[in-house]
């Protein structure tokens, strides 16, 4: 059987060492993932004339939110925006918004990693804290899963987590199935018409040693199958 092809938007990134222009990226260790995963994963462009997702993904069979920037806060109802708050693009909100409704309605398998977790959770009604006043950048801490969907265990996970927001109220379609120690959501899945699952932490960070890890990424290309 042939790799299921998992589609990711790319994030802008402002300088890169392999260009002479700003780049389009995806980080080489969710992609790496997602190939020992047994994916094929292909990076997509957010263009304000591409948002016809139903043309664009033909051919893929799931597709993965990745981590990047936050979103504006604006569009979860904020009016003061918090100084820690970065890189905010309209461009890269407005695709991951439309990327996301759209494979949730139509059932097109999907994992949210991160600011993909956000990006749901702004999608469904829901709010983010701004900045945590214990954030978790560079921090390797337990999470206990309750429950998973097919291919998630449930149990103890140690998870490596690089994030200074988090889910404030919680969305709509979406149940918290994992927490960290101090509380944090960790862990969600999401009502779609297909498998649907998401995290806060980056499991690409020890996919290639946890077995754990690397399952979450496998439970997405199963789905995908």
């Amino acid at each position: 059987m042939g790799r299921p092809r998992i589609a990711l938007i790319g994030r802008f990134a402002e300088h890169t060492s392999a260009t002479r222009y700003a780049g389009v990226v995806s980080a080489r260790a969710l992609l790496e993932s997602l190939w020992l995963a047994g994916a094929d994963p292909v990076t997509l462009l957010a263009a304000s004339d591409g948002m016809d997702w139903a043309s664009r993904l033909r051919g893929f069979d799931g597709v993965l939110l990745c981590g990047g920037a936050d979103i504006d806060p604006a569009l979860y109802g904020e009016t003061e925006v918090h100084p820690e708050v970065y890189d905010v693009d309209a461009l890269q909100d407005e695709a991951d918004l439309l990327f996301a409704a759209y494979c949730f309605e139509h059932g097109v398998p999907t994992l949210a990693v991160c600011r993909g977790l956000h990006v749901v959770n702004v999608l469904r009604g829901g709010t983010l804290v701004q900045h945590m006043d214990d954030h978790h950048r560079h921090v390797v801490h337990d999470v206990l899963i309750e429950r998973g969907p097919a291919g998630i265990e449930a149990g103890p996970i140690t998870a490596s987590c690089y994030h200074h927001q988090c889910i404030d109220r919680l969305g709509s379609g979406l149940e918290v199935v994992g927490r960290a120690e101090d509380g944090t959501v960790e862990a969600v899945t999401i009502d779609s018409a297909g498998w649907a699952f998401g995290v806060q932490w980056h499991p690409e960070d020890t996919a290639r040693e946890d077995p754990r890890q690397l399952g979450v990424f496998r439970a997405l290309v199963d789905a995908s199958r």
